[in-house]
């Protein structure tokens, strides 16, 4: 078996049109597969990673439903995108100019922002350091 790369990530959310406008106001994604697939699901992207948006199971809007993932069961820590470093310092002044609040960790090889999309998800925005020589 050989594998390229992450194609996506599918994830569920209680409102797919407001997701989608998150996605690409707030993290620069872009809309993909939209003639073929429409909103079922929603795909955005960067490069060669999406993340498909699908109505949450049960479409009750409360986001619960058959095969929902709580804080209490494995499941999906984050999602994290890579940028350089000029790309990390602009996504930082990005979210600070929208008002979109954001934690940063220091992981040593690398630094990382974080943010929840209107469904709490956590995405994260990563940079690795140079190496110390």
């Amino acid at each position: 078996m050989k594998l390229e790369c992450l194609d996506h990530v599918a994830i569920s959310v209680r409102d797919v049109t407001l997701s989608v406008a998150w996605y690409r106001d707030v993290l620069g994604l872009e809309r993909l597969h939209q003639d073929a697939w429409g909103d079922r699901p929603a795909v955005v992207g960067a490069g060669d990673t999406g993340l498909a948006l699908s109505p949450v199971p049960g479409g009750d809007g409360a986001g619960g439903g058959e095969g929902s993932v709580g804080h209490q069961v494995p499941g999906m820590r984050h999602v994290a995108f890579r940028t350089d470093a000029a790309g990390f310092a602009a996504a930082q002044s990005h979210l600070r100019e929208r008002g979109v609040p954001y934690t940063f960790e220091d992981h040593g090889i690398s630094h990382s922002i974080y943010v929840l999309d209107p469904d709490g998800h956590r995405i994260e925005v990563t940079t690795y350091l140079p190496a110390a020589g």
